[in-house]
C-alpha cells in the first residue's frame, strides 16, 4: 500500500522555499522586523501605532536587502510604519487621491483612460509599501474576485473601443496560477482586446514568483504581455531580480518600471541616476517617474512639485534620453497623466 504523502507549509531542510511558501512567511510584526534588523526599540511604540491604521508586509527576500542597524535605510523607510504616519494630513491628502472610485463602472473596474482599463484583480500584495495610493482602497467592495469577473469582463467586451487590459491590485502575481490561467483565458476570448499589461512589485520583492508556470501561460495567450514593475531604489536590484527580469524578457516580454518620487528615499540626482542604470542594466525600461498621490498617512513622503521639477531637470542633464523617465503627477477627471516638464 502506497504511503500517504506528508504535505508541509514550509520545505524540508536543504530544499529551497517556494514562492507561495516565501509569501506566507512575510514578516507582519514591526517588533519582528526591528529585531532582525537590529534596531532601536524606541522606534516600536510608534511603530505599533502606524500599523493600526495599514499592517506591516515584507518579504525575506526584500528584507535581506536592508542594510542592519540603519533606521534610514531607504528600502526599510518604504515599507516600516512609522508614527508620521497617524500626524494630522494636510487638507489635500485623502483615502482615495487619485479618484478611483469614481471611475469604476462595475466591481474591480478602473476605466479612466480611452482604450485601456484596470481591473483590481486582488487586494493582497507582497509588501504593504507605506506610501501606497491604495492604501484604504475598499477591496472588499471593488475587487474583481473570481466570482466577479463575469461582470467586470460583460463590462469589457461592450466597450469596443477597449483593446487594452491592464492587471492591478493588489499586485496580480499573488494570485496563483490556476487563477491567472483562467482570467487570461477569460480575457483572451474578448475578440478587441490585443494587450495585456501587468503591474506587479513581485519580480522586485519576490523575484521567485517568475515561474515557468507563469511564464508559459503569459506565453500560451495570444494577447501582447507587458510587464510594468515598481522599483524605487537602486539597492533593491540584485542578482535575483536580475535574474526575473532575464526570464520574463527571454519569453518576449518587455518590462517597464514606474517610481514614485520620495522624500529621504530617492529625491537625490545621485539616487535616480544610479536607479536608471540599474534598471537598464537588467533589462529594465524606466518609465514613469511620479509625483506621490497624496494619500492620507504618506504625507511624510511628499517632495513639493518645484523641488521635483528641479530635480528631474538635474536628472534630464545627467541621463541620455532613453534612461530618463517621465516625470508625472495623476490628477483625479483628467483623460492622461499630467506630464512635468524640468524647471
Amino acid at each position: 500500500m502506497e504511503k500517504a504523502r506528508i504535505i508541509t507549509r514550509f520545505p524540508l531542510h536543504g530544499e529551497p522555499a517556494g514562492w507561495q511558501q516565501q509569501l506566507a512567511a512575510a514578516i507582519s510584526d514591526p517588533a519582528e522586523l526591528l529585531r532582525l534588523l537590529g534596531l532601536p526599540e524606541d522606534i516600536l511604540p510608534g511603530s505599533l501605532r502606524a500599523n493600526t491604521l495599514f499592517r506591516l508586509q515584507v518579504t525575506h527576500s526584500y528584507l535581506r536587502r536592508m542594510q542592519k542597524a540603519d533606521p534610514q535605510d531607504p528600502l526599510l523607510l518604504q515599507v516600516l510604519p512609522q508614527l508620521a504616519e497617524t500626524a494630522p494630513q494636510p487638507e489635500h491628502f485623502s483615502a482615495d487621491p487619485v479618484g478611483d472610485l469614481a471611475a469604476s463602472p462595475a466591481p474591480g473596474v478602473i476605466h479612466k483612460y480611452h482604450g485601456r482599463v484596470l481591473l483590481v484583480t486582488t487586494g493582497a500584495c507582497a509588501i504593504h509599501c507605506r506610501y501606497c495610493f491604495r492604501r484604504a482602497f475598499p477591496y472588499s467592495e471593488a475587487t474583481a474576485s473570481r466570482d466577479q469577473w463575469r461582470a467586470a469582463l460583460d463590462y469589457i467586451a461592450a466597450d469596443e473601443s477597449i483593446d487594452e487590459i491592464i492587471l492591478s491590485g493588489g499586485d496580480p502575481l499573488v494570485l496563483s496560477d490556476d487563477k491567472l490561467a483562467d482570467l487570461y483565458q477569460r480575457l483572451a476570448a474578448i475578440p478587441h482586446l490585443q494587450r495585456l499589461r501587468l503591474h506587479t512589485r513581485l519580480p522586485v520583492v519576490l523575484p521567485d514568483r517568475i515561474t515557468p508556470a507563469f511564464l508559459d501561460l503569459a506565453a500560451g495567450t495570444r494577447l501582447s504581455n507587458i510587464v510594468v514593475i515598481h522599483c524605487n531604489h537602486p539597492n533593491e536590484i540584485n542578482a535575483e531580480v536580475t535574474a526575473a527580469i532575464d526570464k520574463l524578457r527571454a519569453a518576449n516580454i518587455p518590462v517597464f518600471n514606474q517610481a514614485v518620487l520620495l522624500k529621504n528615499i530617492n529625491n537625490n540626482v545621485d539616487v535616480l541616476t544610479r536607479l536608471s542604470h540599474a534598471l537598464f542594466s537588467s533589462g529594465v525600461t524606466p518609465y514613469y517617474l511620479h509625483q506621490l498621490d497624496a494619500v492620507a498617512g504618506a504625507a511624510h513622503f511628499a517632495v513639493s512639485t518645484k523641488k521635483a521639477q528641479a530635480l528631474y531637470a538635474q536628472l534630464s542633464a545627467r541621463l541620455p534620453g532613453y534612461l530618463l523617465p517621465r516625470l508625472v503627477t495623476e490628477q483625479p477627471g483628467r483623460p492622461a497623466k499630467t506630464l512635468l516638464s524640468p524647471a
